[in-house]
């Protein structure tokens, strides 16, 4: 006798509801855990940061953490608003991405002995919010706040890259390597359709980053 085959299933919007909202629990408690090990393993032995680099490291990679929360709101509220399904699965990659380097930059803050944003229940809500009008709009608007988002952070991390100290090789291994990922992410969005921003649009988006991640250096 020929037995019927399990049924495969596929969430439902409640599901994936519940889903982002266990996501948004997990990152801002500091729950989640990398897939990849951190580039920081591979660098050589720390210098010996005096108290002045300390202060700066730390607050360059808050930052850096800040970038990672607002990236996983983001990307799951993109997941949650489109309705194509290997659009979907292509946000939930990225997200998964953006996981390790949300664990390395915590896992160097604790190095640091520094603590993430106090405001970071803030910068999710207001990432995840705009991932939400973006998917609205449409898929292609959504890939384009991707592709403007990363280019963006990649630019902000070049920055960073010049301000690390040139001895603190594992502050630098793990933003170089967050770099090329944020890179590859703009390009695959790039590649999935995203439309054009117009530029206004990409001026209130510094704008805001600047807010952020100015504000995200101390608080």
């Amino acid at each position: 006798m020929l037995k019927a085959s399990p049924q495969r299933h596929h969430p439902t919007m409640i599901d994936r509801v519940l889903i982002a909202a266990d996501n948004a629990l997990r990152t801002l408690a500091g729950a989640h855990h990398a897939t990849r090990p951190s580039p920081a393993d591979s660098a050589t032995a720390e210098h010996t940061l005096d108290d002045d680099e300390r202060r700066q490291v730390s607050g360059l990679m808050r930052v850096n953490h800040v970038g990672e929360v607002c990236a996983q709101a983001l990307y799951q509220a993109q997941a949650l608003s489109t309705r194509d399904p290997a659009l979907r699965s292509h946000f939930e990659q990225a997200a998964r991405d953006e996981t390790d380097h949300l664990a390395w930059t915590q896992q160097r803050l604790d190095e640091l002995g520094a603590r993430p944003s106090m405001l970071n229940p803030l910068w999710y809500a207001g990432a995840f919010g705009i991932g939400l009008i973006a998917g609205r709009v449409s898929d292609a608007v959504s890939l384009g706040f991707v592709v403007e988002t990363e280019r963006q952070v990649e630019q902000h991390l070049e920055g960073h890259l010049d301000r690390l100290p040139a001895t603190d090789t594992r502050s630098r291994t793990i933003v170089q390597q967050m770099k090329e990922d944020e890179s590859r992410h703009a390009a695959s969005a790039e590649q999935a359709g995203a439309a054009e921003l117009p530029q206004p649009v990409k001026w209130a988006m510094r704008a805001a980053a600047k807010v952020m991640t100015t504000t995200a250096y101390y608080i």
